[in-house]
């Protein structure tokens, strides 16, 4: 089933300087999904051949250095803590939670989100205290899936919000992210006052442009972290390497899923 070209999948890789935190996010390199969903789709209800996901998500799997446990994400704030029950009903195919948020203080599980144009963000506590991972979209991030997330990271690894470190991953960019007047309202934003995150298109009354990504900086940064990492990579203008809701829907009646993820190897830096 292997597609010409598609055997090495090509991962992005978060540094956040920890030794034995590892991150990485999926492209859409390396997988067997064909079509519309090629290559490495790692969403179970998009369509997709059954075997070609399991098998993409076997890859996916054997880059991390810990169970991956996936979510079943709702764009909520729900925030739920990993450890080795969670990770042996993944090994035996148990059904996701339902959350869009996890975290976990222990070695060899990896905190996982999908995203097809949301934003992922990942986090790390000092040292190898704990480690979390976000699936934040417009509705979520407004409702304080970020603040949620951190908040029981910073508890569960016993220290300060300022200290936690954060990346946040390829999404819709605010080129690509056109708004109404609900997610302004959503955010507390006046539509008749100027933002810096929402760029009115006077073309198109009653429209805005949204930088999702910087959204969610400015929580972060709110909360007191001051190291923020950004990859900076539009979903949506980038085919080549990324799946996209709202580019892919349109034309094909769905997307394929990338997937986030941050463990703790216990092994590291001994």
């Amino acid at each position: 089933m292997a597609l010409p070209g598609a055997a090495h999948p090509q991962w992005l890789r978060p540094d956040f300087g920890i030794a034995g935190v590892g991150a990485l996010m999926s492209t859409r390199a390396g997988g067997v999904s064909r079509g519309a969903l090629a290559e490495l789709n790692l969403g179970t209800a998009v369509g997709d051949d059954a075997d070609a996901v399991a098998e993409n998500r076997r890859r996916f799997a054997r880059a991390l250095g810990g169970v991956p446990i996936f979510l079943s994400q709702v764009h909520g704030t729900r925030v739920v803590r990993l450890g080795a029950a969670e990770a042996e009903a993944a090994r035996e195919g148990a059904a996701a939670i339902e959350a869009d948020a996890c975290f976990t203080t222990e070695g060899g599980i990896a905190c996982v989100v999908q995203i097809a144009d949301c934003l992922p963000v990942l986090l790390a506590a000092p040292g190898q205290r704990g480690v979390a991972a976000a699936h934040a979209g417009w509705r979520g991030l407004s409702a304080g899936v970020l603040e949620a997330c951190a908040t029981e990271l910073a508890s569960a690894s016993r220290c300060e919000l300022r200290e936690l470190q954060a990346w946040l991953g390829p999404c819709i960019g605010p080129r690509q992210f056109e708004v109404g007047a609900d997610v302004l309202a959503g955010f507390g934003v006046d539509s008749g006052q100027a933002h810096p995150r929402f760029v009115a298109r006077p073309q198109e009354p009653g429209k805005w442009l949204a930088d999702l990504a910087g959204l969610a900086a400015d929580r972060l940064t709110a909360l007191g972290l001051t190291t923020v990492q950004a990859d900076g990579s539009c979903t949506v203008e980038d085919d080549s390497r990324f799946f996209s809701f709202r580019r892919d829907r349109p034309g094909f009646g769905n997307s394929g899923r990338l997937a986030a993820a941050i463990w703790i190897d216990r092994r590291a830096g001994r």
